[in-house]
């Protein structure tokens, strides 16, 4: 069954496996329908339509019922009406259009999760922890998550309107973004110095495995005149996740044996392993991976696999903690729900639900002295309201920047300096036969 997960300009930060629908009824604690609380339901329904100040019809009064339901369960779970459904499908394979944001519903407000990466809202400053007050005009607290997604996409071209909070600041701040398509290139790479070379996956979408082994194919041509690839810096900071499958084979491609991620949900037919495999594209060289509170789902799943099997040092700032999995499941009309029906477990045994991956070597990053005013809060999983306890460049290959750019880059980002400077002191694991 093909793993999937909402990619979009406000995906719930899910890693989704598609299942089939399956027929239920509404059950009591002992196996029987519960006849009281089906009574109690369809008095409400039917004093609604009634008495309610506006007519309302009652398949939306029923969706609204199933949206609550579900939402009062965990910040994932969530109903999708026909065409709310329709557009996840799109999102997770085709261009789509919008500004590029994650976001959750967090008591009644809507917030950023993360920025995607060289998308409008990116550019436009937005950053994790940044309350959406209003879309043109209209309060987000009159709208639900969904409702908030229709009105942030539309046409590319054309302007939305997002009234702003930004964490300390007195006043909200009225943005204009043009919206465009979201780039589902999701591999950069870049020279840091001989040999070593900066890997960024900006998320995990259908092709992020094959971008990835063909910028490292694209570094270890280009390095082989000066003695072959040496090191490699994975970066997954604000990498909101995407499809379990390409998390598995991101793994992979760095791991040649041993467990990567365990799923165990309540039912026994969720529980599954997932196991890496000796292929002849294995990359074995030294790795650091950087992390930060923006990483989440997917991303957690690659650096909780390579932290436990000692495959590379783990360096930034504690993960988001989104240790929960979804099944998406369509309905017979066209809807369907996104329901989360399991935990995942890192190859050591550990659920990062709501706690995030803490990294080898903690190293807070420092913006820049002209950026330092604007910092804001990095929310995580366990900010979320009814988050669940855990039991306990667009262009694919190398970048063409020049070698100023890197020195830029490396003078502007104190954990990429770090970060290399580790992977060139990390022992040759090429060597190592495991």
């Amino acid at each position: 069954m093909r793993v999937m997960k909402g990619l979009c300009i406000i995906s719930f930060l899910l890693c989704c496996l598609m299942v089939q629908p399956r027929a239920t009824a509404l059950a009591a604690p002992d196996g029987g329908i519960d006849r009281d609380a089906l009574k109690r339901f369809s008095q409400v329904l039917d004093l609604v339509e009634q008495f309610y100040v506006k007519d309302v019809k009652q398949g939306e009064l029923i969706n609204g019922a199933l949206k609550g339901m579900l939402q009062g369960l965990d910040p994932h779970s969530t109903f999708m009406s026909t065409t709310e459904y329709k557009e996840m499908q799109e999102n997770t394979s085709g261009e789509f259009f919008g500004v590029g944001i994650e976001i959750s519903l967090e008591n009644g407000m809507v917030v950023v999760v993360t920025p995607i990466e060289d998308t409008p809202a990116f550019r436009a400053g937005l950053q994790s922890g940044d309350v959406i007050l209003s879309i043109n005009g209209q309060a987000t607290q009159e709208l639900s998550l969904q409702e908030v997604v229709s009105r942030i996409r539309g046409p590319r071209g054309t302007e939305v309107k997002l009234t702003i909070l930004h964490k300390n600041a007195k006043e909200p701040q009225t943005v204009s973004i043009v919206r465009d398509a979201i780039p589902l290139i999701s591999v950069k790479s870049k020279k840091l110095e001989d040999n070593y070379y900066w890997v960024r996956l900006t998320r995990f979408s259908e092709r992020t495995t094959e971008e990835l082994r063909d910028a490292i194919k694209a570094a270890e041509k280009e390095s082989k005149a000066q003695g072959g690839l040496k090191g490699l810096v994975l970066d997954l900071r604000n990498n909101p996740g995407g499809l379990l499958d390409q998390a598995v084979s991101v793994s992979d491609t760095f791991l040649q044996k041993g467990d990567i991620v365990s799923i165990k949900g309540r039912r026994a037919d969720t529980d599954r392993v997932y196991r890496a495999k000796a292929q002849s594209g294995d990359v074995r060289v030294p790795m650091v991976v950087l992390i930060n509170a923006g990483s989440a789902s997917a991303s957690e799943i690659v650096a909780g696999a390579l932290r436990d099997q000692k495959r590379a040092l783990i360096l930034g700032e504690r993960s988001f903690g989104k240790g929960s999995v979804q099944n998406i499941i369509p309905l017979s009309d066209g809807a369907g729900i996104k329901l989360t029906v399991a935990l995942y477990y890192t190859p050591n045994g550990s659920s990062i639900q709501a706690e995030g991956i803490v990294p080898d070597l903690e190293v807070v990053y420092e913006p820049p002295k002209e950026e330092k005013d604007g910092q804001r809060f990095m929310l995580r999983e366990q900010d979320l309201n009814r988050h669940l306890e855990n039991g306990k460049d667009k262009k694919k290959g190398q970048s063409k920047d020049s070698g100023n750019d890197v020195r830029e880059q490396l003078a502007r980002d104190n954990q990429l300096r770090m970060a290399l400077q580790m992977v060139k002191s990390l022992p040759r694991l090429s060597e190592i036969k495991n």
